[in-house]
């Protein structure tokens, strides 16, 4: 944590990064005025499931409109024929090198095998300590074989418990995958907030509504997460 909290902190003494470069492969959002000005986030989508790939890009439209953010929107991609959105296709996402003069990565992935060039420019961004934040499959972001140098990414990984059990999932968010929490695809869940937080400010506790069920996790690892918001699940 506290390493994180440095590379924050010395973000805004950096100079701006030139714009990322468009492309019909990615989509990118030019920053404006605000406080995300100068700063570049990049959103990661990549699963079959909950449409990552268009909820990224509204997301990216309001860090960008409201908060001046330049932001890039990065799509799972068969590469016979790049430029067509294809969440089924697990081990291309062109673009990754956007990460290198990010300031925050969103990623909302789902069992990702992507090649070594790719994968070079997510390590490289985690290793440098920079924020990351994980949205619903992404603590099973990664799925790699056994004999793969990414092996450790891997939701169920059971290599080094000192630095990587868990893979992504639990060795950066606190948790990796463990089950649902309610009968998947049969219910809905609410949000419940069980002590104040300057993230739901102005929420009142239950008014947050979902029309999927919620994840089961194990308590997150170190003294310090906060869980903010509990799904209670609903017949």
């Amino acid at each position: 944590m506290k390493r994180l909290l440095f590379a924050l902190f010395l973000t805004p003494l950096l100079l701006a990064a030139k714009p990322f470069p468009t492309s019909d492969q990615w989509q990118v959002y030019a920053g404006g005025e605000g406080p995300g000005a100068g700063k570049r986030v990049v959103l990661v989508s990549g699963d079959e499931e909950y449409r990552s790939e268009q909820a990224l890009p509204q997301l990216a439209k309001i860090l960008t409109k409201r908060h001046g953010f330049e932001t890039v929107v990065l799509f799972a991609q068969d590469p016979e024929a790049l430029g067509i959105i294809n969440p089924n296709y697990t081990s291309n996402i062109p673009g990754l090198e956007a990460l290198r003069d990010a300031d925050l990565m969103i990623i909302a992935t789902r069992f990702r095998d992507l090649p070594d060039d790719q994968m070079k420019e997510v390590d490289d961004y985690l290793k440098s300590g920079r924020p990351v934040i994980g949205l619903r499959t992404a603590t099973h972001a990664f799925n790699f074989p056994a004999e793969s140098k990414w092996a450790h990414y891997s939701f169920n990984y059971q290599g080094d418990k000192s630095a990587w059990e868990g893979g992504f999932g639990q060795a950066i968010l606190g948790t990796s995958w463990v089950a649902h929490h309610g009968w998947h695809k049969k219910e809905s869940a609410r949000g419940i907030i069980k002590d104040a937080h300057t993230i739901t400010r102005g929420i009142e506790s239950g008014s947050i509504w979902s029309a999927a069920d919620v994840y089961t996790v194990r308590d997150p690892l170190g003294a310090d997460a906060v869980p903010v918001v509990y799904g209670e699940v609903l017949t």
